[in-house]
Formats: C-alpha cells, sequence, structure tokens
C-alpha cells in the first residue's frame, strides 16, 4: 500500500514538472506580450506594469495580419483535405490487400518518415519551381499534402486492422461496391484516428516557417509565421510586437487542440498498436 501511494506521488510530482515545463514558455511569452522593450531587457520574468493592448494593436498597424491568416488557412485546409483523403484511402487499401506488393508499398510510406526534411529541401525547390508550384499558396498545400500523407497512411493502416472485415462483407452483400463501403462504413468509423491526424497536423502547417519561406516569394502570399518574422530587423527585433503576434497566432491551434484533444491518444493507440 505505501509502496504504491509513494509510486503515485513521485508520478504526480514528475507530471506535475512536465507540466510547469511546458506552460513556463507560454506565459513568459504571454506576459511579456503587454511590456515594453525596455521592460523585457529591464526583468523578463518581472509582471508588466500595465496590461496594455498596445502592442496587439500595433501588430496589426504593422502586418497584415489578417491576410496572412487567411493564407495559413488555406494553405492549412488544402493540405489536411489531402492527408486525410489520400490517407485514408491509402490506409484501407493497403491494409485490407494481401500480398508483397502491398507490403512493399506501405515500407515505402513507413520509410519516407525517415528521410529528413532538410535533406530533400533543394531538391523540392527546385521541383516545385519547374512544376509551377512556386510561390502559389496551392501549390504549397500540395506539397504538404505529400509530406505529410506517410503518417497518415501508417496510422491508418493500423487502425483499419482493429475494424472487423464481416462489416464490408455485409456491405457488398446489400450490393455497395468498394468506394461506397469505405465512404459509408469505414471512413465513420475512423472518426478517432482521424481527429489524432487533424489535430497533428494543424499544430505542423500552421506553424511552418521553413516550407513556406522556401516556396512562397510574393510579401500578399506570406502565412502568419513569414509575417511575424517581418518583425525581425538586421540589427534589433521587436518583441513586445513578435511575442503579441505569436499568442494571437497560438490561440487558433489551442482552440482546435482543445476541442479534438480527447481523441489524441485514443486514436495514436489504436493506430499503432492494433
Amino acid at each position: 500500500m505505501r509502496k504504491n501511494l509513494t509510486a503515485s506521488i513521485f508520478t504526480n510530482l514528475i507530471l506535475s514538472l512536465m507540466a510547469v515545463v511546458t506552460i513556463f514558455p507560454i506565459y513568459m511569452a504571454f506576459i511579456n506580450s503587454f511590456k515594453t522593450q525596455g521592460e523585457i531587457f529591464n526583468s523578463v520574468l518581472a509582471l508588466p506594469k500595465s496590461f496594455s493592448l498596445e502592442n496587439y494593436i500595433g501588430v496589426f498597424s504593422e502586418l497584415n495580419l489578417l491576410g496572412s491568416a487567411f493564407n495559413t488557412l488555406i494553405v492549412t485546409v488544402i493540405g489536411l483535405a489531402g492527408i486525410v483523403f489520400c490517407g485514408s484511402l491509402a490506409g484501407y487499401k493497403l491494409a485490407r490487400t494481401s500480398g508483397k506488393l502491398s507490403v512493399f508499398i506501405f515500407t515505402l510510406f513507413i520509410a519516407s518518415m525517415l528521410v529528413p526534411f532538410h535533406s530533400i529541401m533543394i531538391t523540392l525547390s527546385q521541383m516545385a519551381k519547374g512544376l509551377g508550384l512556386q510561390g502559389s499558396l496551392y501549390g504549397l498545400g500540395l506539397i504538404y499534402i505529400g509530406l505529410g500523407v506517410n503518417m497518415a497512411v501508417f496510422l491508418y493502416h493500423g487502425f483499419v486492422k482493429s475494424i472487423p472485415k464481416e462489416l464490408e462483407e455485409a456491405a457488398k452483400i446489400d450490393g455497395c461496391n468498394d468506394f461506397q463501403i469505405f465512404i459509408k462504413i469505414i471512413f465513420p468509423l475512423l472518426k478517432p484516428i482521424t481527429a489524432t491526424i487533424l489535430v497533428l497536423n494543424v499544430l505542423w502547417l500552421w506553424n511552418d516557417f521553413l516550407l513556406p519561406l522556401i516556396m512562397l516569394t510574393d510579401v500578399n502570399n506570406y502565412t502568419l509565421m513569414l509575417s511575424i518574422n517581418m518583425l525581425f530587423g538586421q540589427y534589433v527585433a521587436d518583441w513586445p510586437k513578435i511575442l503579441a503576434a505569436l499568442v494571437l497566432t497560438a490561440l487558433p491551434v489551442v482552440v482546435f487542440y482543445a476541442f479534438f484533444q480527447k481523441y489524441i491518444l485514443e486514436g495514436i493507440a489504436d493506430g499503432a498498436i492494433k
């Protein structure tokens, strides 16, 4: 009994410490977003003298934040739609198809997850330019689909294996073809893993900086991260406005994550273990 109590206390202490480590940078960004540049340099940990919205107003006046948010939303929606659609179809088909070819294709998807983005970004940029995708928000979304579908296939593949084949056999008896079986029977059952994939990819697509930096050339097409980067000068950075912009940028992702968080662990466990 005492041993279990000690283990429980130790576990709670570790979890509490991890929670503090996670929340502390968010807290620092929030309180410093209300300070002046001088206050930040004087004491980063101190509370602001006044919770003024001047920095937040200044962000909207200096940056096209709403336009950048709309650009980011376009890229994110295209990327998510393609990743979910292609990943679920491929994962379902590979899970239900036996044979060496199916195993080989699935292995290729898994192997591509091990390739670092930095090792292919120059080649990817040149290919995108040759295909007329560079400088386009839609082209950026298509590239995100190609980069993100491998993880989706892996998770969907594992999850589909937990779905009884008898459901599909009964649907075939009722006259459904393969695509109808997927849309009407299988895909609704993939809700937990789909929510997990949506959350993981929203965190990536919404906050990505490097790929938009390589792909987008017109300032009118800048995503949120690229717009915030404009606040960094060659010799000085406007930290209060940068932090205010980061807080505003993080809010939609936090809301999205809070809405879908109950599906994350369930979806990952079912997709990766089963």
